[in-house]
Order: structure tokens, then sequence, then C-alpha cells
């Protein structure tokens, strides 16, 4: 009797663009279509020193409420079209530090989807760093979603 491969995992980094969205949306449908499951990565990302630590403390709260407001929305969003409620991490640090780190942490994590943006400056700060030197040291693929798709065009490719 020969044990069943774990499901592939299938992380997505979400955060303010709205190029997240087709990240997310083509990893449910790749999940759905494969037996797997997604991840969710939200980094907030740490704020200037603050003079008065209660104002630095509030301010880190907050962040904290509305990344787990977006997790929430997410998870609504992803159960129906993958089958499963993704697993959700909340981190918070420098994302590029983070991202490495979990998928380090993390030997279920398979593959990281990310969108790219489609503004002038380019596809986005974690897409060009993770293209550099830092991708040879990743463990895992990395499936780059082009930032101009419909989500109709990614159901049709996934």
């Amino acid at each position: 009797m020969t044990e069943a491969a774990p499901p592939r995992v299938f992380l997505v980094v979400v955060d303010e663009t709205a190029e997240h969205r087709l990240a997310v949306h083509y990893a449910a449908r790749r999940a759905a279509h494969t037996g797997g499951r997604v991840a969710l990565l939200n980094v907030i990302e740490p704020v200037e020193v603050q003079h008065w630590i209660s104002v630095q403390e509030l301010a880190r709260e907050e962040r904290r409420e509305a990344a787990e407001q977006l997790m929430q929305k997410l998870c609504d969003e992803v159960l129906p079209l993958a089958g499963t409620v993704p697993v959700v991490y909340i981190r918070e640090g420098r994302p590029q530090d983070e991202l490495v780190a979990l998928i380090n942490e993390e030997p279920s994590i398979s593959i990281l989807v990310l969108a790219a943006g489609t503004s002038q400056t380019g596809p986005g700060p974690l897409i060009s760093y993770l293209t550099g030197k830092p991708a040879a040291r990743l463990r895992i693929p990395i499936t780059i979603v082009p930032g101009g798709l419909t989500l109709d065009q990614i159901d049709a490719l996934s």
C-alpha cells in the first residue's frame, strides 16, 4: 500500500495591490483542479519609530486588524473556488524576508503564486526581488500571473 502524496500548497502573498486578487483566484482554481490547498500570506511592515510607544502600538494593532479582515474576506472568496479553507499566515517584518522565511519553515508549501503589477514601475517589488539572486535559493517554483488578465482568462488557464 502506498501513501498518498501530500496535497500541493499554493502560497499567495496578499497586500493592498489590486493584482493580488488575480494570484489568489489562480491559486484557488489550481488547488481545486489538483486536489491542493491555498495558503495566504500577509506581511505587516513595521512603522517608523514613533515618539510615543502607545501611538506605535495603536498603529500596529490597527494594521493587524486590517490584515485579519482582509484575510477573512479572502478566505470567504477562496473556499467556494478551491473547496477548502486556506491556510492563513500573518507576519510582521519585511515582506521579502518573511516570505523566504515562511517557505523555508513550511515544507508543505510547494508553489509560490504572485501576480505581476501593470504599472510603469515594473512587476512589483517581490517579483523583482525573487527573480534576482534569491530565486536560486528558493526550494519551490514561482508562478507569475500577468496582472492584465481577467478572471475569465484565469479560469480558462487553470
